[in-house]
């Protein structure tokens, strides 16, 4: 009975360190940088903690937000709209959304102009961005995908590549 004991009391140890690992290290991340809201329910506040008070509720999840500060757990984050404020950091995700702005854009089967059409994308379609190059992004819509000048969507620097 020690025996399991000792080795759950290890497992719990290890399983703690590791999770401090994954926390310092999203405070160590050089700001700013693109993440999404992982919540279906996310409240931004106007300063880190639970003590102040909330200022909007984000209720849709893969929305697109720049992460440019952090103090402990909390990131201080950029929607596409320009608000700021605080988030916690386990409402958010690593994984790169984006969402399409101004007019309709187009998916195209390659990145380039003259490629053919896949789809039309309405502005406010938030979807997955990978495969970033030469102005054009991979853009995923729950399956329905092809390349976007980057320049269309926001979540994404100008110049920036992702593979």
């Amino acid at each position: 009975m020690r025996f399991w004991a000792w080795m759950i009391a290890i497992a719990g140890t290890l399983l703690f360190a590791g999770l401090a690992d994954d926390a310092a290290q999203s405070q160590k991340r050089k700001t700013p940088y693109f993440a999404s809201i992982a919540a279906g329910k996310a409240r931004m506040r106007t300063g880190p903690g639970r003590n102040y008070p909330a200022s909007w509720l984000y209720q849709r999840a893969d929305l697109p937000i720049k992460v440019i500060d952090s103090y402990k757990e909390w990131r201080k984050i950029e929607d596409p709209d320009g608000t700021q404020g605080w988030m916690q950091g386990n409402l958010l995700s690593e994984t790169r959304t984006g969402i399409v702005m101004g007019n309709s854009a187009e998916l195209l089967e390659a990145p380039r102009f003259n490629a053919p059409l896949l789809w039309r994308v309405a502005p406010g379609v938030v979807g997955r961005i990978s495969r970033c190059a030469r102005g054009w992004c991979w853009f995923d819509v729950r399956g329905r995908a092809g390349y976007i000048e980057a320049n269309r969507i926001w979540g994404v620097d100008q110049g920036e590549q992702l593979s």
